[in-house]
């Protein structure tokens, strides 16, 4: 399996590389109110409006320093098979990309309770990197809340709201004429 290899800090991280759409600059993200540290805000990602993830806030080393060096990693997935979400993705500096089949020694993932986005460790080439789980980033709250206004669950909203409203209308039209 193919990884792409970033910094969070002074650690070493690693994504499936099948997960990454792209590679971004820095981009300005939009603050959402009430959100979890973790969450920098929403931006526009080819006509799609998509979280960002500070993964230093995320994983307890505080804030990303911004710097020329900083990258979004754009990622997609399925959560349970259903409709793809996209996610952006802040580390510090992307290294290279690499092999799982290098590894030298694995450690399967220890799962901590409050950090389910953390997979095994990794030792290729001298450093070692840790896994890191694109579809437990999000808080599940959050996640079922993205995935409640994919298109096709906002388009069947909006269509019974419009028929539940066209209904309405119907039957005070029938009971005015009644009167």
């Amino acid at each position: 399996m193919q990884l792409l290899v970033f910094s969070v800090g002074t650690e070493h991280y690693a994504i499936e590389s099948r997960r990454v759409v792209e590679v971004l600059p820095l981009v300005t993200a939009r603050p959402i109110p009430r959100m979890p540290d973790s969450i920098r805000g929403i931006f526009t990602h080819r006509g799609r409006l998509v979280p960002l993830v500070d993964l230093g806030r995320l994983f307890a080393h505080g804030p990303l320093r911004e710097t020329l060096g900083t990258r979004v990693i754009v990622v997609e997935f399925s959560p349970a098979g259903g409709p793809a979400i996209r996610l952006g993705v802040m580390a510090e500096n992307v290294l290279s990309l690499c092999s799982s089949v290098d590894a030298e020694a694995t450690l399967p993932a220890m799962q901590p309770a409050n950090a389910a986005a953390l997979g095994r460790l990794l030792r290729i080439d001298g450093s070692t990197l840790q896994m890191i789980d694109v579809e437990h980033l999000l808080p599940p709250d959050i996640l079922a809340g993205l995935l409640s206004g994919t298109p096709a669950a906002t388009t069947a909203s909006v269509a019974a709201s419009a028929a539940s409203g066209l209904a309405s209308a119907a039957s005070g039209s029938a009971s005015a004429s009644s009167s």
